[in-house]
């Protein structure tokens, strides 16, 4: 009996754990995935070409859904990081552009402005008790409206350094095809996906293998009992939203490699399509529960909706924020029943 059981402990274990709402996730992505395969299997839905297409358009979301889901595991939000996208893709462009300035030099330069901005916000949060989103509101419009103090003029990037790195292809041998004008077509990923991807896993790593990951799930399950606990809440907040500075910086540093410009409307609900993400990837908007693979997942159904859309040619671009807001009325109402049967379980 004892060996019977097991199996259904374990599966128990998973269901009250991230895994479950992360396992829904990604069926729901396979579901849609595969729905557009069968349908646009003519225009080349599930080529490969076209999955990596996805991946090309969105590698600063990728990043910044991770950082956006460990802010709402701790139980906080931010709700600045479109703002700063923006900001970040202004420094990049007036500074390279009409400055001279050094490609590389500018990517440490904004990297460490994005640790300065998450340290301020992070000691406001957890130092002087002030809510995240107040603290985030007035922060976007901080750097919304430092990106216009910088130049009210949108400025494309030339900047030989930057243009590469840009444009930094890694092919694939394999999964290509050859389109209607008899072209071969070599699959390919740009190096900011490769970047994008390596820091999610890096991010992963930092949540699920460190004491601080440990001590960000138990400040979001609840402050009383992680102090109880000997978690220092404030330092561990102050953390969060100092890394999440950083990651913020660093994916709109990959957003930038993908537009390769600056314009104050840039990356305009930017963060609502992090905070889709990561509730679509089982990121619980009380705190304590939330995995950043499945926040790839989140950005990953939100872009296969899009593409869906575009591919039928015939329905209006507002449908996909119809459909994404059904998807995200459904994992809502699946986490309000996941968190209560976690209460009855407790």
């Amino acid at each position: 009996m004892m060996r019977a059981s097991k199996p259904w402990q374990g599966l128990k274990a998973n269901f009250y754990g991230n895994n479950f709402l992360v396992l829904i996730t990604v069926v729901l992505f396979i579901a849609i995935y595969v729905a557009g395969v069968f349908i646009y299997r003519d225009k080349n839905f599930g080529s490969l070409n076209s999955f990596f297409d996805m991946l090309n358009s969105n590698p600063g979301l990728i990043i910044i859904a991770a950082g956006m889901t460990m802010v709402l595991i701790s139980g906080g939000i931010d709700i600045s990081v479109g703002s700063q996208v923006a900001m970040y893709c202004m420094m990049f462009a007036y500074f390279m552009e009409n400055r001279q300035a050094n490609a590389y030099a500018m990517i440490l330069i904004v990297l460490v402005t994005g640790v300065v901005f998450g340290l301020v916000q992070g000691a406001l949060v957890a130092y002087l008790n002030i809510q995240p989103f107040i603290v985030t509101l007035a922060g976007m419009f901080f750097a919304r409206g430092m990106t216009a103090m910088i130049s009210p003029q949108t400025i494309d990037i030339t900047n030989a350094d930057f243009m590469a790195l840009a444009l930094r292809r890694i092919q694939v041998p394999f999964g290509g095809y050859v389109n209607a004008a008899g072209v071969y077509q070599t699959p390919f990923v740009y190096l900011s996906v490769v970047l994008a991807l390596v820091g999610l896993l890096a991010v992963y790593a930092v949540m699920t293998w460190t004491r601080f990951g440990r001590n960000v799930y138990a400040v979001g399950g609840g402050e009383q009992s992680a102090r109880l606990m000997g978690v220092d809440t404030k330092r561990t907040k102050l953390a969060v939203y100092t890394f999440n500075g950083f990651l913020t910086a660093f994916g709109g540093f990959l957003f930038c490699l993908f537009s390769t410009g600056g314009a104050v409307e840039k990356a305009q609900g930017f963060e609502m399509q992090a905070i889709a993400s990561a509730v679509i990837g089982g990121a619980l908007l009380t705190g304590g529960v939330g995995n950043v693979i499945g926040s790839f997942f989140g950005v990953l159904v939100q872009t296969t909706i899009v593409k869906f859309i575009n591919f039928n040619g015939t329905l209006a671009n507002g449908w996909s924020n119809i459909v994404l807001a059904v998807i995200m009325s459904f994992f809502i109402i699946l986490q309000s029943v996941f968190a209560y049967v976690r209460r009855r379980r407790e």
